[in-house]
């Protein structure tokens, strides 16, 4: 898994689904993704349909890629592009000490985007049995993949540190899948 490069929108601001562009750095930070890359033949390409990771996965030229909604960010809606600090302390609060289950106004809550990001995963598997697999996505998708993997509760999610332009590995080989390593 691929996080996207990062973006030019100011700290602080909640974008989520917002289709935010590229930062100034995005070439810097393909061209050290490629040389992350470079040996891994891929059957196939995955990517998020917003343009932070429709440019990377086209800019990476690993293969044909296919974009699938299931790999968006989370959605956050009346809350996108609205400034963390706000958004009422109060309501925020609520929301963070259950973003599993619960969702911003308008938006989704992290059990829905892990139910669309493990349906996508099981759908890879049964395609793709031991093939590498590139999937370019953003932080939260990778979070609850990575949740997945290790049966852990949604609730630790934000315990990953996802770094912009880091590559993720999952291996799904043998009786049980692995993380083989987090923010390479």
């Amino acid at each position: 898994m691929i996080r996207h490069t990062s973006l030019a929108i100011a700290p602080g601001i909640c974008y989520g689904q917002s289709d935010v562009e590229v930062s100034a750095n995005f070439v810097d930070e393909l061209h050290t993704l490629k040389q992350k890359l470079a040996q891994v033949p891929f059957a196939a390409v995955y990517c998020s349909p917003l343009q932070r990771c429709a440019k990377l996965a086209e800019a990476l030229a690993i293969g044909e890629t296919r974009i699938d909604t299931r790999l968006q960010e989370l959605s956050f809606g009346a809350w996108e592009l609205l400034p963390w600090d706000s958004i009422p302390r109060d309501i925020f609060d609520v929301w963070a000490n259950d973003y599993a289950h619960l969702s911003p106004p308008g938006g989704e809550s992290f059990s829905q985007l892990h139910t669309r990001a493990t349906h996508f995963l099981a759908e890879l598997q049964s395609q793709y049995s031991g093939q590498n697999i590139a999937i370019v996505t953003h932080g939260g998708v990778i979070r609850a993949l990575l949740a997945e993997v290790l049966n852990m509760p949604l609730k630790g999610l934000f315990r990953f540190q996802i770094d912009y332009a880091s590559v993720t590995y999952l291996n799904f080989e043998g009786a049980v899948p692995k993380v083989g390593y987090v923010n390479r």
